[in-house]
């Protein structure tokens, strides 16, 4: 599967050329704060599977071993990066040209969602 995504000036791209690790929304404030939204909507893949272009990828240092990914040029949020997950990035599905074919299978810190969003699907809620 190839995939391929950009920020909002269009200044920075991505492409991802492998499979996709796991995909999730997620609830957690840290990812609400750093969006502006109620949930946010990643995919994982192996880092490297991933290419930027463009623009630099700059980045923010959000918690200890956290660093999150922007455009430098519109500050579109565009990947995150842990640690405890070496080798992987994610990347917000919104941020993709097409995602057709991307299944979200699972929501993650569903003990930190806002009150006022509903969701009423079967995938699976995790705490963390």
């Amino acid at each position: 599967m190839q995939l391929s995504g950009r920020c909002l000036c269009r200044a920075l791209t991505f492409k991802v050329s492998g499979e996709i690790i796991r995909t999730g929304h997620c609830h957690c404030e840290s990812c609400r704060r750093a969006t502006s939204s109620p949930v946010t909507t990643f995919l994982c893949a192996a880092t490297d599977d991933v290419t930027f272009s463009g623009e630099t990828l700059r980045h923010y240092a959000s918690s200890p071993g956290v660093r999150r990914g922007f455009c430098g040029n519109c500050g579109s949020p565009m990947s995150f990066e842990t640690e405890t997950r070496p080798g992987e990035i994610d990347l917000y599905v919104a941020a993709l040209d097409d995602a057709t074919g991307v299944g979200i299978t699972q929501h993650w810190y569903w003990n930190e969602r806002v009150a006022f969003l509903h969701c009423e699907d079967d995938l699976p809620k995790r705490e963390d």
